[in-house]
This record gives C-alpha cells, structure tokens and sequence, in this order.
C-alpha cells in the first residue's frame, strides 16, 4: 500500500491511498480522512460509497465533510466506485464498466473476472482500514446515488456490522429502474432472482436487524422518478415496520451541491450512533 495524496485538512489530513487489490485484482485508490483526533488514539470510521461516474476524488474535494469529521471526531474513507486497468472490462456509456461497479458481486464473463465490488467494500477494504489506521471497530456507511445503493444494501445485507446508515438520492430498486436493470442484466445474469439480493426494497422486506435508514432526497432531482423512486423503499419499510426516514429536500438536484448541504447532518446522525 502506498500513500499518493496528503493534505492538511481542518487540522487532520486527507491522504489517499493506492494498493493491490486481491478481490478486484488490480490497483485500486481509496481515499482516508484522518482527523486531528486520530492522534490520541483510536477512532470510529464511516465509509462513503460514491455514485456513477466518480472516483474516490469526487466526495473528499466537493462534500466538504472533512470539516464535520473534524468536529466529531469520525475517520472518512471513500473508495473508487470500480475496479481500474487496462485489463479491466469496460462498456460505452456512463452507466456499465469503470465507473459503474454498483457494489455488486459480477457472475457474469467478462465482468466476474474484476467486478466484486461487493466483496472488496464488506471485507476487503475495512481489513486494509482496520490493519493500517487507529480505527475501531465501530463502522458506519453512507453514500451518493449509486452508492446510496450500495450503502443501503450492504448495511441490509450485513446485520450487526454496521451501527448506521444513511442515503442521499439512493437507487432504492435496482430490479425495477433502467440503470439496475442494464447493470443487473450484464453484471449477474437474465435471472432476475438473483437481483434481489443487491436491491434495498427487497432486503428491507426480509431485514433481520432493524437498523434506522436516513435517507435524504431532492425533489428537484432530475431522476427522482425514472431512476431513483424512494416512495418504493417508503412502501417496503412501512409494510414491515422497519424504521426508515425520508426527507424530501424542496428545490435540490441530483448534484453534490445537495449532499454538502446536508453532509454535516449525516455525519452527525453517524457519530451518534457510532459513539453510543
């Protein structure tokens, strides 16, 4: 692992970080923010997943969470979105390939031969995070439109690993809106049974562990009803009881204008549930 990036950032430092990923064999870049805390010992941490199109760059120049991680003391990782290289599969468009991991498990040739995007955010990466950095074990996960994706269904997925939750503009249905549906369809298959198992409206409907979701959506998001849908993930909580808020934020897009907005919110939902 080696450190390519480090910047002073409201007294801690923002560093990212390069390494040989085992689960995604290739190099991949993650992003760490230390806060001025981390000197005197151990601290939780929140992984941030990024949306379609962005790297690890996209969240730690335009949220302006590291401020907010200062003031809680909580340590920011954010990973790339996909795995990178010249012998990575790749697609024309924005929405499939580099870029567009959508935190999957790829079964599919050529996407299963790099594409575990799944398996490198639940295991891999937070034992590089926990083996190299004073974190606890205490962790929370959040993310952007695709990465909303990702954090709601990992934190499903995954009871008692996590301690919070949150999503800005999420894609709730994968299963059921264009982007899951061509992602799906290419990264595990025509068998649209095994797609429930990376969709949020599905996992909350069988959801063993009743962990809070907070998520945060802009009505003036150009893709709120063609890709995004949260009034589905409403319908889906509130017929089994699982606690979810959904704020409607008036005038807001899709943009990170709308997440460094409400990223100090968030992240002080998190540090709450973290430091409990």
């Amino acid at each position: 692992m080696e450190r390519i990036e480090h910047r002073a950032c409201f007294g801690g430092w923002q560093d990212v970080y390069e390494h040989a990923s085992e689960s995604l064999g290739c190099t991949m870049r993650f992003a760490v923010y230390l806060p001025p805390q981390a000197e005197g010992g151990k601290l939780p941490v929140l992984y941030w997943l990024s949306g379609l199109t962005c790297t690890e760059q996209n969240f730690i120049t335009k949220a302006g969470a590291q401020r907010y991680a200062a003031e809680h003391g909580v340590i920011l990782v954010a990973p790339d979105t996909s795995p990178r290289g010249e012998a990575v599969a790749d697609a024309e468009g924005y929405d499939l390939g580099k870029g567009a991991g959508f935190y999957v498990d790829a079964t599919q040739a050529p996407w299963s031969a790099h594409y575990r995007m799944y398996d490198y955010i639940v295991h891999e990466l937070p034992a590089l995070v926990e083996a190299h950095f004073p974190v606890t074990d205490a962790r929370a996960i959040s993310g952007h439109s695709m990465g909303g994706h990702g954090a709601l269904t990992i934190a499903l997925k995954n009871p008692g690993r996590y301690r919070s939750v949150s999503a800005f503009s999420p894609i709730v249905a994968p299963s059921q809106v264009p982007w899951g549906e061509k992602a799906f369809g290419a990264y595990l298959g025509t068998d649209r049974e095994s797609w429930k198992q990376y969709d949020a409206v599905e996992l909350v409907r069988g959801a063993s562990e009743r962990l809070p979701l907070l998520v945060d959506q802009g009505d003036a998001d150009e893709f709120l009803q063609t890709q995004l849908k949260p009034e589905l993930l409403q319908a889906a909580a509130d017929a089994v009881g699982h606690p979810l808020t959904l704020r409607l934020q008036p005038g807001y897009d899709h943009s990170y204008y709308f997440i460094a907005s409400f990223i100090g919110e968030h992240i002080a939902h998190h540090a709450k549930a973290l430091n409990a």
